[in-house]
């Protein structure tokens, strides 16, 4: 009995070993800031002094009738749904085309399809700036081949579809992570399935249609997951670079909305709230998006 305790308690030991110092981490940098992000949005508050009013729930009725947080949101959700519809399907080609059509140098291939995931987010709005530039961009450029005059459109400068023209950087820097994922998926199903689809008579669409997609089906899951998650909490980064949220806040994103009003009008009380709002809505987000995979999963099968 006693060896029996003694090698319980030394198991339990060495999980708390691991758990402990991850579960601290967790609090200090996860727990800890979104109850002070809580404490300050009660507070009219600089962020620049000592002085804090105590404004209770005020910073959250502005925020909700600030149009330009509801302008955030929309676009905020416009680029989940784009990047999950345009990266999902842009890897998912990608990856089954490198893998199932015996493409040579594949190899090569993936490497150059990864290369945007090792650039910082930082050069990509750079580059993606260059190439939209109205005077020197190689957008400009290459459709000035097809028309008698140069061709000059501010592609970053019109309200109507600048937001749009944030998605093709947005898509180009997610392609290569979600294919290397989805790769190594499709190569854990084993070659049998498909001998025996051949030959059953069925084509290229569908062994993808009926093998592939099923068995690949919890790694797609992940990844859209993934992708609404890091849009939600960190498209500010892109969006800052290439737009700072203009024209006209018509690019604003939650993020840059928030490092706006917290960072540059010294509203720190306002932007807590909104980084409330993010956190809230992307929990809200999380666990719908799951519910709907799941139940795609269960009819799937």
């Amino acid at each position: 009995m006693k060896t029996s305790g003694t090698a319980k308690w030394q198991r339990g030991l060495f999980i708390a070993s691991f758990t402990i110092p991850t579960l601290a981490f967790f609090c200090v940098f996860t727990i800890y800031p979104v109850i002070k992000a809580l404490y300050y949005s009660l507070f009219d508050w600089s962020g620049m002094s000592d002085h804090m009013d105590f404004i209770g729930l005020q910073n959250f009725k502005d925020m909700l009738r600030d149009p330009i947080v509801w302008q955030a949101l929309g676009n905020d959700y416009f680029l989940v749904v784009g990047k999950i519809v345009g990266i999902m399907l842009l890897a998912t080609f990608f990856a089954v085309a490198l893998t199932r059509f015996g493409f040579r140098m594949s190899g090569f291939f993936r490497s150059i399809y990864f290369i945007p995931n090792v650039i910082s987010v930082v050069v990509i709005g750079v580059l993606w700036n260059f190439i939209y530039n109205p005077q020197i961009g190689f957008l400009n450029a290459f459709l000035s081949l097809f028309t008698k005059e140069p061709v000059a459109i501010t592609w970053l400068g019109f309200t109507s579809h600048t937001i749009w023209m944030l998605l093709p950087p947005s898509v180009w820097a997610g392609i290569g992570f979600y294919m290397i994922l989805l790769i190594a998926a499709i190569q854990n199903v084993p070659d049998s399935l498909y001998e025996a689809a051949e030959l059953e008579g069925a084509n290229q669409w569908h062994q993808f249609c009926h093998i592939t997609l099923p068995l690949v089906w919890e790694q797609m899951k992940v990844s859209i997951i993934n992708i609404m998650m890091t849009t939600l909490n960190g498209s500010f980064v892109i969006v800052w670079i290439m737009t700072e949220g203009g024209p006209d806040n018509t690019t604003q994103v939650m993020g840059s909305y928030l490092y706006q009003m917290a960072f540059r009008q010294y509203h720190f009380g306002f932007g807590a709230a909104i980084g409330v709002l993010i956190l809230v809505t992307s929990l809200i987000t999380t666990v719908a998006l799951q519910r709907l995979l799941h139940r795609e999963t269960i009819e799937m099968s």
